[in-house]
């Protein structure tokens, strides 16, 4: 028998991928270097289904119809260059090789290179939505070889998530390295909306003294309005999940949190890019700074530093810290998309803005009927340079931006961190300003290295130089880029 397609990487995701597809009526072949793991499948969920198993990757390869479909998820770095190193051999023109872990865009650029050279068609396909997603409807994100998409996109959009409106999850978004790059900034986004409302949960408890009870109690109430998101939904369920003496299971849970990189991937590209992702920024630094639990038990000894007691009204609290979120979450995405836009120019992709909204309207971690909204923004204009500049998104900040103020100068005067909520207010005021300070900063660049500067009595472009103390000379530095 020839099978439709193959996994290689039968962990959580391959696993439940395999069964997704086959469900869509496509006949699976496996391998996994682990052999133990390979068999608990194939004697436990895969039993019975037209899932089979490999040998080897030339037993893979040999019981596959032609063209080759090859789908792999394994770890990302040099084990994806190692599987495809063995594999290349056994391959032939117009095969086709899939990556579906979270690989470096940069990484997936040099392999769609490397494949074409062997006359292999490869193909980066970010895969978001966990185990349950890739069990039932994953939102998924390819790119690489354009000449691959019509032979895999029947498979790839038979086991996508629909959304509530029946647009399928997966789409081509762009050559080479587009569908990782597009995955590692819905995960950069997917810190931020993470940070942000463990930003509220920590005012919530600290601040306000709310039971977990009734802090899910509130976060239900936000997922009925336009807040609903699978995110919202989960912090609900978690605050409600009780350790078996009946307490609260998150009071539990060590405060230090856990990071794979693509956050930290999307903080360094928007660097690069000369992107200002200040609020992605800050929740990725977040996570590494609860990883020093040591030196912050030490620290807060040592300062002896208490949360003052909040004496208003707490209701009315809760009411705004709705406000400071969702108009946090807003600047979350503007910088996400953002960085898409200005990475999208430096690499020659044509990413369509509205339709990857679409994309990750069901399926995915960040799932949200927010999400509507940005595509109906992009749709609306297709060269919109920032989501704040969009009339509706502007209307939502403008109705919340007392309430988001308010939370954070409690925040900050009764001493609870709010690093995410903060970043985003500052990355608005700054936007909003029509004359930043960086003008005092360029006379320092220019006064201790010759920097230059432009004026705002000249054109834009011309660059000119001070002598400031009157004993250099008339040699300046190189230009800048303003």
């Amino acid at each position: 028998m020839m099978y439709d397609i193959a996994m290689i990487g039968l962990a959580v995701m391959g696993e439940n991928l395999a069964l997704n597809i086959e469900s869509r009526g496509f006949s699976v072949i496996g391998y996994d270097i682990d052999l133990g793991r390979m068999t608990t499948f194939a004697e436990s969920r895969a039993k019975d289904r037209n899932i089979h198993f490999a040998t080897d990757l030339a037993d893979l390869a040999g019981k596959l119809s032609k063209p080759r479909k090859i789908m792999i998820m394994i770890r990302a770095g040099k084990p994806v260059d190692a599987v495809l190193e063995q594999l290349i051999p056994f391959l032939e023109i117009d095969d086709i090789v899939i990556d579906g872990g979270n690989s470096n865009f940069h990484d997936t650029i040099r392999r769609t290179a490397w494949l074409a050279e062997h006359g292999i068609q490869f193909i980066g396909a970010g895969v978001s939505g966990g185990e349950e997603g890739a069990l039932h409807g994953p939102s998924i994100m390819p790119g690489g070889n354009p000449d691959a998409w019509p032979r895999v996109k029947g498979i790839l959009q038979a086991i996508a998530a629909r959304t509530n409106r029946g647009a399928i999850c997966c789409d081509w978004v762009g050559s080479d390295g587009a569908g990782h790059f597009v995955k590692m900034v819905h995960n950069g986004i997917e810190y931020g909306d993470i940070q942000l409302i463990t930003e509220i949960y920590h005012l919530m408890r600290d601040l306000l003294g709310m039971t977990a009870t009734e802090m899910a109690d509130a976060f239900e109430t936000w997922n009925q309005g336009p807040m609903n998101s699978y995110l919202i939904e989960i912090t609900t369920d978690i605050l409600r999940k009780q350790d078996t003496d009946g307490t609260p299971l998150v009071d539990k849970i060590l405060d230090v949190a856990g990071q794979k990189g693509t956050g930290r991937w999307t903080v360094v590209t928007a660097l690069d890019e000369g992107v200002p992702l200040s609020l992605i920024g800050e929740a990725v630094f977040a996570r590494t700074l609860s990883s020093r639990k040591d030196e912050r038990i030490k620290a807060a000894r040592q300062y002896g530093r208490t949360v003052l007691e909040y004496d208003g009204d707490k209701q009315s609290f809760v009411n705004v810290l709705q406000d400071a979120l969702y108009a946090a979450k807003i600047i979350s995405y503007a910088q996400g998309f953002d960085l898409m836009r200005t990475a999208a120019d430096t690499y020659g992709w044509n990413l369509d803005y509205g339709r990857i909204a679409e994309l990750w309207r069901s399926g995915c971690i960040i799932r949200s009927a927010f999400l509507d909204d940005i595509k109906t923004a992009y749709d609306r204009d297709r060269t919109l340079s920032n989501l704040m500049l969009d009339p509706f998104f502007q209307n939502e900040i403008g109705s919340r931006l007392n309430g988001w103020r308010h939370v954070v100068s409690e925040a900050v005067l009764h001493g609870v961190p709010v690093p995410a909520l903060s970043a985003g207010l500052s990355y608005f005021d700054g936007y909003t300003t029509k004359s930043l300070p960086a003008n005092l900063l360029q006379a320092m660049r220019d006064y201790f290295g010759a920097h230059t500067y432009e004026r705002v009595d000249r054109p834009r472009g011309e660059h000119h130089h001070t002598d400031w103390t009157g004993q250099g000379g008339a040699t300046s530095s190189t230009t800048y880029e303003g």
